[in-house]
Parts: C-alpha cells; structure tokens; sequence
C-alpha cells in the first residue's frame, strides 16, 4: 500500500480547523486542491472524516478517535525530517509579524526594533494594532506573536505572563480632581473617557461602582489608550489607563495619576503564539527578544507624575 505522507499533513489540518477552508489557509493551498485531497482521505479510510452539519463541519467518530494520534506523527515527522541547524540570524530572511494592545507595542518597540537591527539585515517586523473582533490570526499562521491582557481560550495557542501592571486614573494637572483625595464619590460625578477597541462604553470600572451604589458618566469611548490620554490632556475628563504600560504617553502629555479609590485587579501582560512555533529556533529567538524588551521598559520606567490624591481615602 503507498501512502501519500502529504495526506497526513492534510488531515491534521482538516481535523484542527474542522473546515476544508480552514485547512487550506494554514496549508497555503486552494480550497479545491485541499477538498481533493480529503476525498483521497476518505477513499483510503473508509470514512467521511468531516461530515456538513448546517453551515459547519463535524468530526465522525473515526475522526475524534484518530486526532491527538495524527497531529503526534505529523509533528514527529516534521522534527524527523527538519535538520536540526544553528540559528543564524546573519543569514535569516523572515519578516516576523507581532500584534498588540497600543501601549504594549509602544513600551517594548525601542529595545525590540534595536535588538533586530542588531540581529542580521534580513530581518523585520511588522507591529499590529488590535482589531475590534477577535481572529484566529495566530492560528493560520497570519500573526506570530500577540500582546495583550488576556489569556488565549483555544488549546493550541501557547503563551506566557510577562508580568503585570496596576490600573491608575489618569487627568490633567488643573482638573477638579487634582490636587486633593480622590474619593469613589468624586471620581463617579466626573466626565469619563473608557478605552475599548470595540467601542463600548462600559468596562469592569461600572460594576465596582455599582457595587458602591455609584454611576459615571462615560462621554466617550477611544480606540487606544494613547488617543484616550491625549484627549484627556485636552479635556475635563478622567481616563482608566494601565500606569507603566502608559507612562511615556503620561510623561509626553504631562498627565497627573492617582490610585483608583476602589478595589482593581492588576492587568495580566501576555505573549500567546501557535504551537506550531514552539520549536522554530528564530520564533524562539523572537519571543526572548520580545521578553528582554518588556523587562528592559519595566527596569527604565519613570517614577514621576504621582498625584497627590495618592494618599486619600476611597470613600463616598
């Protein structure tokens, strides 16, 4: 019996995106030559392998049964059959693509554009903005790395913390709430800007105020925490903003902060990719790049701009 090995990187990719599209993204083939060849799939097992139900696609039971034992053997086949070479970053042509949160790729993109200029001239990266809808960009392989404050919900998106940062109220030095304690009363009577990149214009801050019997007003909604802190700088509004990820926007603008006058989780800072890279040398070259920024920003940040309501009770 010939095998065609191919038909088993097909069908790793058919059985992890349950769709024939899918598969044919992340294999950079057209969906015609992908659906050619699960039917050679189905013609040499005997089974439907991906059967329509509705508008999608499900697994048989051959299919689940197969699954975990066919992504072993294609990724050991890969490991096999890929010489294990010294990275050489000299030589290396890639161009790495990262998306993130504003103030993230703001923080880190000094120390990494440097450490790339440093790598080899074939080197680049393409920095991302978030989008307002989440994608599957890092599992078709569209983006390598991600930086955000959440945590990956598909199992085959890896990831680490890099650490985190506490949330802080950001206003213009001759607001009303400078230069006294600002209480949970006095931060809900004011005008609010919220940051979301969706456009909402309610956040967790809302359900710690309602916990109170507080509400605010939100005037607006911006994109990015760095159009929010500009207008804040400009404007009678408060902004909710991450203190160390924000504090060269803070300093450009010459923003006040003090501590929220309620009860906040920090903000995680996390790097996810795809499995598929967690033994690609250069992919591994680029996230201890990624780390090393992120700790070079933390170990230089400024200390400045602390308002005095710093010390105030959060009472209402």
């Amino acid at each position: 019996m010939q095998l065609d090995l191919n038909l088993m990187a097909v069908l790793d990719a058919l059985l992890e995106e349950g769709s024939v599209t899918g598969a044919a993204v992340r294999l950079r083939l057209s969906a015609p030559a992908t659906s050619r060849s699960l039917g050679r799939i189905r013609r040499l097992t005997g089974d439907q392998i991906l059967v329509r139900t509705g508008r999608t696609m499900t697994p048989t039971p051959y299919a689940l049964e197969v699954r975990d034992e066919v992504h072993y053997l294609v990724e050991q086949s890969r490991a096999i059959l890929e010489p294990k070479r010294t990275l050489d970053l000299g030589t290396l042509q890639r161009a790495f693509t990262i998306r993130g949160n504003d103030a993230l790729t703001t923080a880190i993109a000094p120390h990494l554009l440097a450490a790339i200029q440093r790598a080899g001239r074939g080197l680049s990266v393409r920095l991302l903005a978030e989008t307002d809808i989440d994608t599957n960009d890092l599992r078709h392989g569209m983006v390598d790395l991600e930086l955000s404050s959440t945590m990956p919900v598909l199992p085959e998106i890896n990831h680490e913390m890099l650490g985190d940062d506490r949330l802080v109220v950001a206003f213009r030095p001759g607001h009303p709430c400078a230069g006294a304690p600002l209480t949970a009363g006095r931060f809900a009577a004011a005008d609010h800007v919220i940051v979301s990149r969706r456009g909402r214009t309610e956040d967790p801050i809302d359900v710690a105020l309602k916990s109170l019997g507080l509400r605010r007003r939100v005037v607006a909604s911006a994109p990015t925490s760095t159009a929010a802190l500009h207008i804040v700088s400009q404007s009678e509004l408060l902004v909710v903003v991450s203190e160390r990820m924000c504090r060269p926007t803070l300093d450009a603008c010459g923003l006040r902060i003090s501590t929220p006058p309620f009860g906040l989780a920090p903000v995680p800072v996390t790097l996810a990719w795809h499995q598929r890279y967690d033994n690609d040398k250069a992919h591994a070259w680029l996230r201890a790049q990624v780390r090393d920024s992120f700790a070079a920003f933390l170990g230089h940040r400024s200390t400045t701009g602390v308002d005095a309501a710093e010390a105030g009770p959060a009472d209402v």
